[in-house]
């Protein structure tokens, strides 16, 4: 059997009840909508300013509605009584943040998140803090002079906090007279009475002055968009603002990231920014930006010589210097500089694992003797890999779903040396997995379950995890915060291995940690020459390398279903859930998985999973719009998702059964974190593989299909793949073209700065 054979017209659609003999490519639609790439993490470009939707609300408030919409997974929870794994994560991260505040706080000179910036960079960053202190006025924004570069100690982890965490509703520290009082003034700016609570608990307990001094701070709310907030500012108002009001256009700056952070980005260059006010009806894009630093709304970086001088405004010419001076350098043969904007979260979480890659590479111990247990390793690439890792504090290892047996040669080689080893994933599925391979259950967590302190060895008296050797597979899916929480959780002479597919889709949190290691050639790095066995493994093989290859599938282990339509694609797509792939394959419904690319239209998740389910366990939904046996997708935490299923509802919540493991949803957080599974979009199902996978492709998800999408989504199935065939030739284009580095971020620039 031949499977997406190249440069062939769409075949005639199948008509008969079997969808396992059909092999052809064919057409149909259905959409691929931006929310995905809001939630997922996708990074496609906007229509109206970087990091926006261009048709879509806000991706926090189709957050609200659409639960999975966090392409990710890890942890498996825990039971009501103890505090949840989100509880426990989010304290875990509030804590790594107070250890980078406390950092900044005692370094001398007001430029703490600054010291690894140099040049002009660091003059605009002083800038900031001198204007912010009120030490030198506006006017002499770019005058400061630069402090000489410096590479900040890594001092040792605050001793983990024995209390317990916070609960995570956001309404949890704001008082009913707090949110009657923003009530009040929302309903005086026409803004709709639920984003009270919200409103509180972002904004603090002043919430209703801050919003009635500064409307715009509205921005700030998931779901909220500017035109809201202009009409909220407008109403409260009346004449005294307009586009260029300074609220509004520090507002914008800062929406405008949080926006883009949404998509990957962790910095974007300036002229997007100046551009993206420009749409929103700002006169002076260049004066709001200059503002909007001035006001510490968001950093500023400059990536270029360290000799640059930049005056005047982020991105403007410099006109210090004389086209006639002696020795000057023509305008035309400099190399251009990118000035980005950052927030300072990400800035900070960066510039942290950047440190802390630069310790861990340099306080390795390298007495150990790893050679009789390279010796034993299965496999040379399994050798090579121990050998590395016996050398070097911090390893890259690359390759695909067979190679997922080195690190586990490598945790069991260490292991039997005495070291404690574990290894992390990014999903219980993939724990699960790796377990297996090692053949220890207790050398397998989650990452999430690893930092939050609900798997795992714990932590040493200084804060540090008890570990000597710690690999991270999924690598790929670590963003940055997560990274940089990692990293200052592992103590000095840990040995860190980062193993993943560099094909699949990045992580759903901002940042691009694995890709920018790589990129930067931090620290040793080991490809495997483990190929992934089978026809879909040479699929998938083919399409890393941009090609969409002919395989043979004698067992049907790739199987092609041409469609014309949306309609037809759901039709066809229950058809194979309920029927063929268990008929013909073995595969039982339960352990096939649907992946479309996106939650919206006539065939994307919502569709299908309404009518997976009406097939598969039809019901009144008695617990809210959910029964018993349900498949569904739990997100304990922003980017997580767990796949469980439902088992019973009371007044406690919702009870779920997720990889073994009892989970209980309060009733009040289910409509927000849970919803319905037997469909997930690519970035939800990275990490995870299923005996079957079915993936969709209607004819109107040609724009949302790209070649990590496809890598990703196609190597979902173990034992056969299903596709369901509608975009015609998108599909080998898509492929085809050579995926772009479409996340900016500044962890490469400050790693190759590190290391030279």
């Amino acid at each position: 059997m031949t499977a997406l054979p190249r440069g062939e017209s769409p075949g005639p659609s199948a008509t008969d009840d079997d969808s396992l003999v059909s092999d052809e490519p064919a057409t149909a639609p259905a959409p691929a909508e931006q929310a995905e790439a809001a939630h997922d993490g996708a990074d496609e470009a906007t229509a109206d300013g970087p990091g926006e939707n261009a048709d879509g609300p806000a991706p926090q408030e189709e957050a609200a509605a659409d639960a999975t919409a966090d392409g990710g997974t890890g942890g498996d929870g825990t039971a009501a009584a103890a505090p949840t794994e989100a509880e426990a994560e989010l304290a875990a991260q509030r804590e790594l943040r107070e250890r980078i505040e406390k950092r900044k706080a005692e370094k001398e000179g007001p430029i703490a998140a600054g010291t690894k910036l140099s040049g002009p960079a660091a003059d605009l960053l002083a800038a900031v803090r001198a204007v912010e202190s009120g030490e030198k006025p506006g006017t002499a924004f770019f005058d400061s002079p630069a402090p000489p570069p410096a590479r900040r100690s890594v001092p040792a982890p605050a001793p983990v906090r024995t209390q317990a965490p916070e609960p995570v509703h956001v309404s949890r520290g704001a008082s009913p007279e707090t949110v009657a009082a923003v009530a009040a003034v929302l309903a005086a700016g026409g803004a709709p009475e639920a984003l009270a609570a919200p409103a509180a608990a972002v904004l603090g307990a002043q919430a209703d002055e801050a919003l009635r001094e500064d409307p715009w701070q509205l921005l700030s709310l998931p779901g909220v968009g500017p035109e809201q907030a202009d009409t909220f500012a407008r109403a409260l108002l009346d004449t005294g603002c307009g586009p260029d009001d300074e609220r509004r256009t520090a507002a914008l700056v800062g929406w405008l990231l949080e926006r883009a952070a949404l998509q990957g980005h962790t910095a974007l260059d300036a002229e997007q920014v100046r551009a993206a006010l420009a749409a929103r009806a700002v006169t002076d894009p260049g004066a709001a930006v200059q503002h909007a630093i001035a006001e510490g709304v968001v950093l500023v970086f400059q990536d270029g010589p360290e000799d640059e001088e930049t005056d005047g405004e982020p991105g403007e010419e410099s006109e210090g210097t004389d086209a006639g001076d002696e020795g000057a350098e023509p305008a035309a043969e400099r190399e251009p500089v990118q000035v980005l904007l950052g927030l300072d979260r990400y800035a900070l979480a960066e510039e942290s694992l950047a440190d802390g890659i630069a310790r861990l590479v340099n306080a390795c111990e390298k007495d150990a003797d790893w050679a009789d247990a390279a010796a034993a390793a299965p496999s040379p690439s399994a050798t090579e890999l121990i050998r590395t890792a016996a050398a070097h504090g911090l390893v890259v290892h690359t390759g695909g779903e067979a190679a997922r047996a080195e690190p586990a040669a490598l945790i069991t080689a260490a292991a039997g040396l005495g070291l404690r080893a574990l290894g992390a994933t990014h999903s219980v599925d993939g724990r699960q997995r790796l377990a297996g391979a090692v053949g220890d259950a207790s050398a397998a967590v989650t990452l999430s379950g690893l930092l939050s302190g609900t798997e795992g060895p714990g932590r040493d008296e200084e804060g540090a995890l008890a570990l000597d050797l710690l690999v991270v597979l999924d690598a790929p899916q670590l963003d940055v915060e997560t990274g940089a929480m990692l990293v200052e959780s592992l103590a000095d002479g840990t040995r860190l291995v980062l193993s993943g597919d560099p094909g699949v889709l990045a992580s759903a949190g901002a940042g691009r940690v694995f890709a920018d290691v790589l990129a930067a050639r931090a620290c040793p790095q080991v490809v495997s020459r483990t190929p992934d066995p089978g026809p879909i493994g040479e699929l998938v093989s083919g399409i890393g390398i941009g090609e969409l290859n002919q395989v043979e599938a004698p067992g049907k282990e790739v199987v092609i279903v041409p469609v014309r339509d949306a309609g037809e694609a759901v039709h066809r797509t229950v058809q194979l859930v309920a029927d063929s792939v268990p008929r013909a394959i073995g595969v039982p419904s339960s352990d096939t998985q649907v992946i479309t690319v996106g939650h919206g239209g006539s065939a994307g998740t919502r569709a299908l999973n309404e009518a997976l389910k009406q097939r598969l366990n039809p019901g009144p939904g008695r617990f809210g719009g959910f029964d018993p046996g349900d498949r569904v997708a739990h997100v304990p935490a922003p980017g997580r998702t767990v796949p469980g299923v439902v088992v019973s509802a009371d007044a406690e919540g919702l009870h779920l059964d997720c990889g073994g493991s009892p989970v209980v949803v309060p009733q009040e957080r289910v409509a927000a974190s849970v919803r319905h599974a037997w469909a997930l979009s690519a970035h939800q199902a990275a990490g995870m593989r299923w005996p079957a996978a079915v993936v969709v492709l209607p004819g109107d998800a040609a724009q949302g299909l790209s070649r990590p999408w496809v890598y990703t989504a196609f190597g979902r199935g173990e034992r056969h793949l299903s596709v369901v065939h509608g975009v015609d030739q998108a599909l080998p284009r898509a492929v085809a073209q050579s995926p772009a580095q479409d996340r900016t971020t500044r962890l490469r620039t400050l790693l190759e700065a590190s290391d030279g």
